[in-house]
């Protein structure tokens, strides 16, 4: 049966972090009715202390358009307005500056508080939390999809029927799987310790004073400090965090469950830690020291895919393009895949679905494909691996020449300042 012209359409999320509830807002917006299934029994609370992220200005705007409150995104992050790669010599402990970029305009968050600005701002019966994800299944018409969820709390089966199906349910997504089975991820050939450092009980400690002393930009500046065959990250983060991340080569471990988050052993902290004193200066290892509760991801990404719709099933977020973490690409492509899902359907209606969806996958496709290789290619130099140009040549940040340094900017990123035709009116 043909749908009525006006008739408004209903979207199963799965999957409610940032990339669901982004989608969730983009479709109300679009006057479309939307349930996000979310396995977590109930949405973070407390003291944020999670990982950092970095907001570039497309994604500020548009969170900006879903927020009911004026400048509270401004209030919940912190300006990262230059992007500065630097290297530091293992031996003498000291920096040298390679690149800054003075006109960079993200903003720093924590994960955990974007993500409840974006709950709070939707109505609360949007999202279902304690709902497992178990099967789909799709009309043969191709016009409905009913999905199968289990409620943790009651261990009821439920199924939620609706127009349309978004998969964000993350880099290990199994909606991805059951169209491509074969699709794997790739392994990075490292992984990132992480930790992010608490000074609010002591701002004048002598750690943070001399941290301050050795970074004088921090509170503003998202700094890349390249060792040999290495690279560290960190910025502040507001209420006096430090947000660090230290990449280290490996061969790729073997995880266990559905995450690519390690669980560490005290020992294998205390080699990090000596294994940081061989590498950067002592301001940066105090810090990695003092640090609370340390852990290790494994980094992937996986070869970019061709298509992210089949029928009405759609893949947004790390879902679609799961990606290494060095171009800041992970949050601020979810959040536009979301933005522009949202204006293709409010532009076709719900009973032009096939044409929406067929505009989505052609408006990010091809640009979430040459991020995720430029992502890739950037940790690669960094790191100092091989590249397909420079096999014999990895970079070397020590002996590195100018224009060689360039290429660690992230103002290169392709498509980074373009925005879609299709959310055009509303960012302008």
């Amino acid at each position: 049966m043909k749908e009525s012209k006006g008739k408004k359409g209903k979207a199963v999320v799965v999957g409610g972090s940032i990339a669901g509830l982004s989608c969730a807002h983009a479709l109300i917006a679009a006057g479309w009715q939307v349930v996000v299934l979310e396995k977590t029994s109930s949405p973070p609370t407390g003291c944020a202390t999670g990982a950092g992220l970095g907001l570039d200005p497309l994604a500020q705007k548009l969170i900006n358009s879903w927020l009911k409150e004026p400048q509270i995104l401004d209030r919940a992050t912190l300006p990262l307005t230059i992007d500065q790669n630097q290297v530091t010599d293992g031996d003498k402990k000291i920096n040298r500056m390679l690149t800054r970029d003075e006109n960079f305009n993200f903003r720093a968050a924590y994960w955990s508080v974007l993500h409840s600005l974006l709950y709070e701002a939707l109505p609360p019966e949007i999202v279902r939390w304690g709902h497992t994800f178990l099967s789909y299944s799709v009309s043969d018409d191709k016009t409905r999809v009913s999905v199968k969820t289990k409620s943790l709390q009651t261990d009821d089966i439920i199924d939620v029927v609706g127009d349309l199906l978004i998969a964000a349910d993350g880099c290990l997504s199994s909606i991805r799987r059951s169209f491509l089975p074969d699709h794997k991820l790739r392994y990075s050939g490292y992984c990132a310790w992480r930790g992010v450092f608490n000074f609010s009980d002591d701002e004048n400690s002598e750690t943070i004073l001399g941290l301050k002393k050795a970074f004088p930009d921090l509170g503003k500046c998202l700094y890349f400090d390249l060792g040999l065959g290495t690279h560290a990250v960190f910025y502040e983060l507001l209420n006096k965090r430090i947000n660090w991340i230290w990449y280290v080569n490996q061969p790729e471990p073997q995880l266990k469950g559905n995450s690519v988050t390690m669980k560490v052993s005290p020992d294998m902290i205390e080699e990090m830690h000596a294994a940081a004193e061989r590498v950067w200066v002592p301001e940066l290892v105090k810090v990695i020291r003092e640090t609370k509760e340390p852990f290790l991801n494994v980094i992937y990404d996986s070869e970019p895919l061709d298509r992210i719709v089949w029928d009405n099933v759609v893949l947004i977020g790390d879902a679609a393009h799961p990606t290494t973490p060095h171009g800041l690409r992970s949050t601020n492509m979810s959040i536009l895949d979301g933005a522009v899902l949202g204006k293709c359907l409010e532009k076709w209606g719900v009973e032009n679905l096939t044409s929406a969806l067929e505009e989505y996958e052609f408006t990010r496709v091809p640009v979430v494909s040459e991020q995720v290789l430029f992502s890739r290619r950037l940790g690669r130099i960094k790191q100092g691996l091989a590249l397909p140009n420079r096999v014999d040549q990895p970079f070397d940040p020590i002996i590195a020449s100018q224009e060689e340094c360039e290429e660690l900017q992230q103002k290169n990123m392709p498509f980074l300042l373009d925005i879609p035709s299709i959310i055009l009116g509303d960012i302008i």
